[in-house]
């Protein structure tokens, strides 16, 4: 881990009693064969900047990484990455070749009937990035729909959902990364792509002269979460207990502050 890291967990370790003594107690729940088998395997899609992406070393990191980072170092065992395209990684948790997926994916009535949510750990909302300022306000209210206008959205996301529901006189591309989605916006081949908050801000860092614009907008409510096998009681419990903990010591706010500083949803 990190030197950050290990400094934002050191108050839950001196709250948080994980040893293997109490993991051992949990017969027939995921923590014991995450114990036995020495690592907890993570599900992340790698292209939500500044939430899961690949970094210039080819190492997937960001918010959501740092987080699994945490809960594996409070389980004593190794973190291993899996990247997998972002419609995917709820129906790869169901068949459980991962543990855990933590990949800015947004608590649903519906994904909550196929698998348990944890969170949020992170509220979001929509925002259209966009040369066109008009375009990138339509996410502002609702009885704003942009005629003929053409927008990328990740494939599978809620972005997709939102997009295709209130935008009714957009053409809807879906995209399995944001880069291309970035890319088609600087050739003028979209008019803009719509997606979460912390993936709008990192897009504008990373493209300073590209004359990007966008405003956030709380139109929707985005509680992010982290996705667990449902049915496993023990696991759920300790993923709650463990996120309880880095909120009371405010770990999670520094976590939050390392990545995004001090901006929020409402400016």
């Amino acid at each position: 881990m990190s030197r950050l890291l290990q400094i934002l967990l050191l108050p839950v370790l001196l709250v948080l009693t994980t040893g293997s003594n109490v993991l051992a107690e949990m017969n027939g729940s995921a923590l014991e064969r995450i114990q036995e088998r020495g690592t907890l395997i993570l599900g992340t899609s790698g292209n939500m900047p500044s939430m899961s992406q690949i970094g210039e070393d080819g190492k997937v990191g960001g918010f959501d990484i740092d987080l699994a980072l945490m809960m594996a170092s409070l389980m004593e065992v190794d973190l291993v990455i899996e990247q997998i395209d972002f419609d995917k990684l709820l129906p790869t948790l169901e068949a459980g070749e991962v543990d855990v997926v933590i990949s800015n994916v947004t608590i649903t009535p519906k994904r909550n009937m196929s698998v348990a949510f944890v969170g949020p750990y992170l509220t979001s909302g929509k925002c259209i990035v966009s040369k066109d300022e008009a375009l990138a306000k339509a996410g502002q209210e609702s009885t704003q729909n942009p005629a003929n206008a053409k927008l990328a959205v990740l494939k599978g996301s809620t972005s997709e959902d939102f997009a295709r529901q209130l935008f009714t006189g957009v053409e809807v591309t879906t995209v399995e990364d944001f880069s291309v989605a970035v890319e088609m916006i600087k050739k003028d081949e979209i008019g803009g792509m719509l997606t979460d908050f912390p993936i709008c801000v990192a897009t504008l860092e990373a493209n300073p002269d590209a004359g990007f614009v966008t405003l956030f907008s709380l139109l929707t409510y985005e509680p992010i979460g982290i996705a667990l096998p449902a049915g496993d009681a023990q696991f759920i419990n300790w993923t709650r207990n463990f996120l309880s903990r880095l909120e009371a010591t405010d770990t999670l706010k520094g976590l939050s502050e390392a990545w995004f500083g001090t901006l929020t949803l409402e400016q």
